[in-house]
């Protein structure tokens, strides 16, 4: 080596390159490496990249097993047109490890299916069809199956019965990942079948196999569970509360499908029912076609070389939703294409040209059956049944297309409301507390509640005496009693951050919401205009919550852990229409308070001087004290007439009651009229103050 360079020169100057000592080394050869190359199976990709799924942390972990299981099981009941009810059962079985148990009363899973669905990645019934539903891509479920399997070593167990009369079906899955294959540990490869009946509940009971057999109410049809299915999976997590947690999803879940009632059963052994609102079930969603709009080219090849059809213009009419045998006809003549032509004979240059004729000619919209909105009373429903508020109200837009796939965006918006932090126990708050991996206080209040921003943190430790930096686990019993008794009585209303729950396909989206549509709609949103304080770039101030839903036939999530939302331009455009739409609203009934807000000071103002203007009248006039209290009659009566407003009085849709017309439009509910009258009540003749 010279010259700090390891490469030396010839004579002409031309750089040579040393060769490798080859006796420190074997020969690779060609043969050699391909012996060392093979398939790789989808669930062994994900196995060792199972954070792209939403495994990456135990937290996180413990929430998407729940999630998957209860969206299965939602879509199950719905799809039988039976009002779901579900059970969730988390029980702590050793330090960092929980037994998840999710039960349903859908139609259940007949017995060749149950391994398959449970065991195998990449298998479904809803990645080939276009109609909406939670589940897209046959991955969750076995997905979390495979995350216990791979952090506990312990099985999948499931139990299904499609009747109350056949015998259930009992199997104990671990899936392959080399093969990506299920393997059934119990029944000698085969799984279990347990007879009906009695003799079939005795069985259960004595082998130790969970399930639910009863309603736990008596109001319901039938006492006996007649079909259902529950998934068990014990799995390396972590139980907190709060943002993000199980009990978050749970709740919002219930907001946005107000037809079910979850029974959940959390690790410290507490109870906690979220009720249905209503026995209505969504509409069915259709199944739809593919739209020319949203096909690629190379998918365009695949499809004419997979096409049964005989002719060109019966490929495109039963390939493709919206193409009539007259637009089938046009599309041909662009492309320069013959109508009889045989799909499977058409070249490349012809498929590109057809490709560019289908682009430039106009077909209408995909029909909007294929999806099932929330829709706005429901909405309204939901919000008011899970959330505290005054004034409540929904927009849903009409249906749009993104890639030739509908969608629609549904917008519901709560205010008012008590705090999160008003409603936590001490009990609880000492728990949040220890469980919390927060490094400060300040950061603990934040992470843990949504919506209280730096401002509302800052009042919270000012009125406890407690510092921002000091660590929550090691707080003493009185210095958390002091916590929460400021937690309880510090107003956060006017320094409390809106709180966004996001959904897609009445599924929420917990994770991620910097990267999600939804949240950066929100945020560019002028809420100025609409009565709220907000800076630049940020969510706006208040004691307010927005609920936004997408419902499409395939929503574009960022990626396979389905968290966020992509901002397309047309879904961009849709939340903005949907957000103003609500605003409006809110705008209305904010500018109504403030105004007999005013009025009732105003009124104050005219209480506190009638008996002085009325006395001193009566002295000038030198009157007795009956003239005086007519006087004072009077201009009580002027007073109230000159301030009426502040006697306004709206019903539960947001009407005068004096009035038959609705100022505030459709889908608005006002629970408690009472802000509307702070600042002052009705004077009656006699009642002011005497000097």
């Amino acid at each position: 080596m010279r010259n700090g360079s390891d490469i030396d020169s010839s004579p002409d100057n031309t750089p040579v390159i040393p060769q490798a000592d080859v006796e420190s080394r074997p020969r690779v050869t060609a043969e050699t490496m391909a012996a060392k190359q093979r398939d790789i199976s989808v669930s062994e990709f994900f196995a060792k990249n199972r954070h792209l799924l939403g495994f990456d942390n135990p937290r996180k972990a413990l929430l998407t097993a729940v999630k998957e299981a209860v969206d299965n099981s939602l879509d199950a009941c719905e799809e039988a047109s039976i009002v779901p009810e579900i059970w969730v059962h988390i029980e702590a079985t050793g330090p960092n490890r929980f037994k998840v148990g999710v039960q349903d009363n859908g139609p259940g899973i007949v017995k060749k299916q149950i391994p398959l669905i449970f065991g195998k990645l990449l298998y479904g019934s809803k990645f080939h069809r276009l109609r909406m539903s939670r589940g897209q891509q046959g991955i969750g479920i076995s997905a979390a199956g495979m995350y216990g399997m791979l952090t506990t070593g312990k099985p999948v167990k499931i139990i299904s019965m499609t009747s109350e009369k056949k015998p259930a079906h009992y199997f104990e899955i671990q899936i392959d990942t080399r093969r990506n294959q299920p393997e059934i540990i119990n029944g000698k490869g085969d799984g279990e079948d347990i007879p009906a009946g009695e003799k079939g509940h005795r069985y259960i009971a004595d082998h130790g196999i969970e399930w639910v057999s009863h309603y736990p109410s008596p109001g319901e049809q039938s006492q006996h569970l007649r079909s259902g299915t529950r998934v068990t999976i014990e799995l390396e997590g972590r139980y907190v509360r709060g943002r993000g947690s199980v009990d978050e999803y749970l709740e919002q879940t219930a907001i946005a499908n107000p037809h079910v009632t979850i029974h959940y059963v959390d690790p410290d052994g507490g109870e906690t029912t979220y009720s249905r609102s209503t026995t209505e079930l969504p509409p069915e969603p259709v199944e739809i076609k593919p739209h020319p709009y949203g096909i690629e080219l190379g998918q365009l090849v695949t499809m004419l070389k997979g096409s049964h059809a005989g002719t060109m213009s019966q490929f495109l009419t039963t390939s493709f939703s919206r193409i009539s045998p007259g637009v089938a006809q046009r599309i041909c003549e662009a492309a320069k294409v013959r109508t009889r032509a045989n799909p499977h004979r058409i070249g490349r240059q012809e498929a590109d040209a057809l490709y560019a004729a289908i682009q430039n000619t106009k077909i209408p919209a995909p029909a909007s059956n294929c999806i099932s909105p929330i829709g706005e009373g429901l909405i309204l429903k939901g919000l008011h049944h899970q959330l505290p508020g005054e004034f409540f109200c929904a927009a849903t837009r009409p249906p749009a297309v993104y890639r030739g796939n509908p969608f629609v965006i549904e917008v519901g918006l709560a205010y008012g409301g008590a705090s999160p932090t008003q409603k936590v126990t001490l009990e609880a708050l000492a728990e949040l507390l220890q469980e919390s991996d927060a490094r400060s206080l300040k950061q603990f209040l934040l992470t843990t509640f949504d919506g209280i921003g730096a401002a509302g943190v800052e009042k919270i430790l000012t009125q406890a005496k407690l510092g921002t930096r000091q660590t929550p686990a090691k707080l003493k019993e009185e210095d958390i009693a002091q916590l929460h008794a400021a937690m309880k009585n510090v107003n956060l209303s006017e320094g409390q951050t809106m709180q966004v729950l996001r959904y897609a396909n009445r599924v929420p989206l917990q994770f991620q919401p910097a990267a999600c549509a939804i949240t950066q709609a929100v945020t560019a949103t002028n809420w100025r205009a609409y009565g709220l304080a907000q800076s630049r770039g940020q969510l706006p101030v208040g004691p307010i919550r927005v609920m936004v839903h997408m419902a499409s036939v395939w929503v574009p999530f960022t990626s396979e852990s389905k968290e966020a939302v992509a901002a397309y331009p047309e879904i961009m455009k849709d939340l903005r229409l949907g957000l103003q739409a609500v605003g409006r609203k809110l705008a209305i009934y904010l500018n109504r308070r403030k105004r007999v807000r005013q009025e009732g000071e105003r009124r104050e103002v005219f209480l506190r001087y009638l008996g002085e203007v009325a006395t001193a009248v009566a002295a000038i006039k030198d009157s007795g004290d009956r003239s005086r209290k007519q006087l004072y009659g009077r201009l009580v009566d002027i007073a109230n007439r000159k301030t009426a407003v502040a006697d306004t009085k709206l019903d539960d849709r947001g009407r005068r009651i004096e009035e038959a017309e609705a100022d505030f439009g459709e889908n608005v509910l006002i629970v408690d009229e009472s802000p509307l009258l702070q600042g002052g009540a009705r004077i009656a003749p006699g009642e002011g103050r005497k000097s």
